[in-house]
């Protein structure tokens, strides 16, 4: 979602970025607000060879970040493997008409058979929305870049591959920084399970860190699988800055900044998947990158899951649910109806027994309207929408 949350833009593994917007709310259908129709389509990256290496850079989007609107026009910046672009969304309504030098159709005119000067005006035209790239950020990543974020001066943002993390000013392409104050704190995870807060105030090399959040392993829950599932695959910052949020394989965990010695809260995404490491270890699952996201007051955290199940968890509450997008359950207007998983025994008749829970249907991908209770869900080709019961 961009900032005001009219907007949701999704990337997919063909390097098109489509841009959904919000409906107006109409009187005699109040009950339409919140519905997302397509909004502008464009292909933002190709498929690309990288000859020294020998090696085809995929054109898929890896992730997407919108800026904070300043004028008529969106922008957002969107990344495959290798290259960042920033893109500028902005729709036109007229168009100019009289030129003096060019005939209607664009073709210039014969000077001898200009008599008069005539004065050019708008008209209007059917609404056009364009997709224009301002800038394109390359070479400055040997490996994946695997995520983006834009920094809180709105003029800079940050790339991480799987070694390094590359600071840049959005007006400048040729060349990533490392050094800059107006940027004070950020937080990135490793793939060891531990998460590093920096601060740019101290040193504008960030080598070392001013905080280290790791909790110990259970030595009676050790195993071969250990080190993998420990794994961090996303971590946010809450909306009041006071929390951080991170998804290993099998947990979610809510910090507080000021205490590094252990999670605030632990929450079980899917606990009955521990008997199934190994299979899941086979068929390449358990590397599977879960994102996690915080509503807009921070008071419930949502992720995904298999199956094309996805997971909230209340923080006042301690309640949480497991739900589903699927085609066959999401009909228009329909309740979501929570889905429970059961492990050996007896399956009651509303349950599913976790063997046969499908790994191929997975939610990597989850957003949070910035304000209302719309959520935005990505199930491998399909875009799932829900919002709250409204009434």
């Amino acid at each position: 979602f961009n900032p005001t949350g009219e907007l949701l833009a999704t990337g997919d593994k063909g390097g098109r970025v489509v841009v959904f917007q919000r409906e107006q709310e109409s009187k005699n259908q109040p009950h339409r607000r919140g519905e997302y129709n397509v909004y502008s389509t464009f292909q933002s990256h190709e498929p690309e060879f990288d000859y020294l290496k020998s090696l085809e850079i995929e054109e898929k989007i890896n992730k997407i970040r919108w800026l904070p609107q300043q004028n008529a026009a969106y922008f957002l910046l969107s990344t495959n493997d290798k290259t960042v672009k920033l893109w500028k969304i902005s729709e036109r309504d007229k168009r100019p008409e009289g030129y003096n030098l060019k005939d209607e159709d664009g073709r210039i005119r014969d000077p001898a058979t200009i008599t008069s000067l005539r004065v050019p005006v708008l008209r209007p035209m059917d609404l056009m929305v364009e997709a224009t790239p301002r800038r394109i950020f390359s070479n400055a990543h040997t490996y994946h870049i695997n995520s983006i974020s834009v920094n809180s001066d709105y003029e800079t943002y940050m790339s991480t591959d799987d070694l390094r993390i590359n600071l840049w000013n959005l007006e400048i392409t040729n060349r990533s920084f490392s050094i800059l104050p107006a940027c004070n704190t950020f937080v990135y995870s490793s793939s060891k399970g531990s998460i590093r807060l920096c601060d740019m105030r101290a040193s504008a090399l960030c080598d070392n860190h001013s905080k280290f959040f790791e909790e110990p392993e259970d030595p009676s829950n050790r195993s071969f699988f250990s080190e993998i599932i420990s794994s961090i695959s996303d971590v946010k910052f809450s909306h009041s800055g006071r929390y951080l949020m991170t998804r290993d394989y099998l947990t979610v965990k809510v910090w507080d900044l000021n205490m590094e010695s252990k999670p605030l809260e632990t929450y079980q995404v899917h606990d009955y998947l521990r008997s199934k490491l190994c299979s899941l270890y086979e068929n390449d699952c358990i590397f599977d990158k879960f994102e996690c996201v915080w509503n807009g007051s921070d008071s419930v955290i949502m992720t995904g899951s298999y199956n094309n199940f996805f997971r909230m968890f209340d923080r006042n509450t301690k309640r949480d649910v497991t739900l589903e997008a699927s085609r066959e359950n999401s009909k228009p207007r329909a309740i979501l109806k929570p889905r429970k998983v059961c492990v050996g025994g007896k399956r009651r008749k509303d349950e599913i027994s976790v063997d046969s829970l499908d790994f191929s249907k997975k939610i990597l991908h989850t957003a949070w309207h910035p304000f209302e209770n719309i959520i935005a869900v990505a199930a491998t080709n399909n875009l799932y929408i829900f919002q709250d019961k409204v009434n």
